[in-house]
């Protein structure tokens, strides 16, 4: 091995399992998720300036209001970041403080209408599929979603014993 490969293979995270083929699938799947859209794509879309925590809390608060300690815990962040990011948010008027009827002492943070469009924004856009999808054929695409669904799918009760 040469200098250079040894200061590769030194790097840290580097894994010589995920040199086999299930790990470079995988990794480049990863790497396709997390980068489209791109966070400037969403950040133009909605302009929520830098960060991508703020998309993060629309998204989560679509299931419904939750409080600063469960929405830090869902966009994992501390909680005086999931402040800072609801302060934000609410300066925009995508989001408001409002008494939980369940705890008057405890605040709930929901979606207001337009915070609502913001974040069905974003989900439209992170829902459209990267341009080279466009060139597989409906053939190709048939089998890209079986395989997907196999591999995401639970395990066969026959393949454990």
């Amino acid at each position: 091995m040469t200098r250079q490969s040894d200061a590769r293979d030194d790097r840290i995270g580097h894994d010589p399992a995920g040199d086999s083929q299930a790990g470079r699938v995988w990794a480049a799947m990863r790497d396709l998720t997390e980068s489209y859209p791109s966070k400037d794509v969403l950040r133009e879309a909605l302009n929520l300036g830098r960060g991508s925590g703020r998309v993060k809390a629309l998204l989560w608060l679509t299931e419904g209001p939750l409080s600063l300690s469960e929405l830090a815990e869902a966009v994992r962040v501390d909680a005086p970041y999931a402040t800072l990011i609801v302060d934000n948010l609410e300066e925009r008027g995508l989001v408001e403080r409002r008494p939980d009827p369940a705890d008057r002492r405890r605040k709930l943070v929901a979606l207001t209408s337009e915070g609502k469009e913001a974040a069905q924004r974003a989900l439209r856009i992170k829902r459209e599929p990267p341009p080279g999808f466009a060139l597989l054929t409906t053939a190709e695409l048939d089998v890209l979603e079986d395989i997907i669904r196999r591999v995401a799918g639970p395990a066969s009760p026959s393949s454990g014993a």
